[in-house]
């Protein structure tokens, strides 16, 4: 059954709250195992989670603006507000990384020994349960209701999961051997690979921007979908051309009809195919060009 649109919206915004005081607290647990430990490698697990709650307040905003409906300045909406989010999440990333590989530099350069490493170790296991419980939860709430800016935070606070995990190892081994050197190289890898996160995020929301095609089971089930269709009524789809706004779907196809049919006739098959295309989908704005059978489709822009 569908959600309606104002319920979908309530309901993604909540998911952000609950990011966003997921994180919060997250950042006290680290920040504390930090302070009392010494840890450059705790110190770079809490900047990270400063950068996850700056994110999902980005990610906030865009969900509420990509839910302005179209007006006389945006004809299509302001879904893609998302794929800024998701930008400026990649972007905080990339800085957060930096940041810890800097720190992690100096530290090596000029070691530290580093304290009461249990207390650390039992804060940071916590804080990890928390990230994966509720990136998991963003994750699937995202991809269930096709939100770029939910998915994109979900996988930060997963990837928080990994790095926290890696420092916990990290750390374990600095509390059994006393090689304190294994602090700042534990939080240069942690460094890396937040950056190759950042990094993936980009690229993917770059994409977005770019009007990349709807995955290729949304395109086989449109297809499967037009190829029925064409079967039961005599009719003979080309062209079909999709794209992603954010949440919503672009769709555009060619229909060719018998030369004997009226606009009226024609018309009304064209509305079948909109609102069967939006059934399969879940969701969909669809134009369909009417042109009659036999004739040479030409897509794209037309050029003199």
């Amino acid at each position: 059954m569908a959600t309606h649109p104002r319920e979908e919206q309530r309901m993604l915004e909540r998911f952000m709250w609950i990011s966003i005081a997921a994180s919060l607290f997250v950042i006290a647990l680290k920040a504390y195992a930090a302070y009392v430990t010494g840890s450059v490698g705790f110190l770079s697990d809490a900047l990270e989670s400063v950068a996850n709650v700056a994110a999902a307040m980005v990610g906030l905003w865009a969900l509420k603006l990509s839910a302005k409906p179209a007006d006389e300045n945006h004809n299509f909406g302001h879904a893609k507000a998302e794929y800024f989010a998701a930008q400026v999440e990649g972007s905080l990333i990339l800085v957060a990384s930096v940041a810890i590989i800097y720190t992690a530099v100096q530290r090596l350069i000029t070691p530290q020994p580093v304290e009461q490493l249990g207390i650390g170790l039992l804060f940071s296991v916590v804080a990890t349960l928390i990230n994966l419980g509720v990136g998991a939860m963003l994750v699937r709430a995202g991809r269930r209701h096709r939100s770029s800016t939910l998915v994109a935070d979900g996988k930060h606070l997963l990837t928080d999961v990994w790095t926290t995990v890696g420092v916990i190892v990290g750390m374990a081994l600095v509390w059994m051997t006393g090689w304190q050197v294994l602090d700042p190289i534990v939080a240069i890898l942690v460094g890396a690979n937040i950056l190759y996160t950042g990094y993936k995020l980009l690229r993917e929301a770059i994409q977005g921007l770019l009007s990349e095609t709807l995955p290729e089971e949304e395109v086989a089930t449109a297809q499967e979908f037009l190829d029925n269709y064409a079967k039961d009524n005599g009719v003979a789809f080309t062209s079909l051309r999709t794209t992603a706004y954010g949440r919503q779907r672009l769709i555009n196809v060619v229909m060719q009809v018998p030369g004997g049919w009226t606009v009226s006739h024609s018309h009304e098959h064209a509305d079948n195919v909109e609102e069967g295309l939006a059934a399969a989908l879940g969701s969909a704005e669809t134009i369909v060009h009417i042109e009659p059978l036999g004739i040479k489709t030409t897509t794209g822009p037309i050029t003199a």
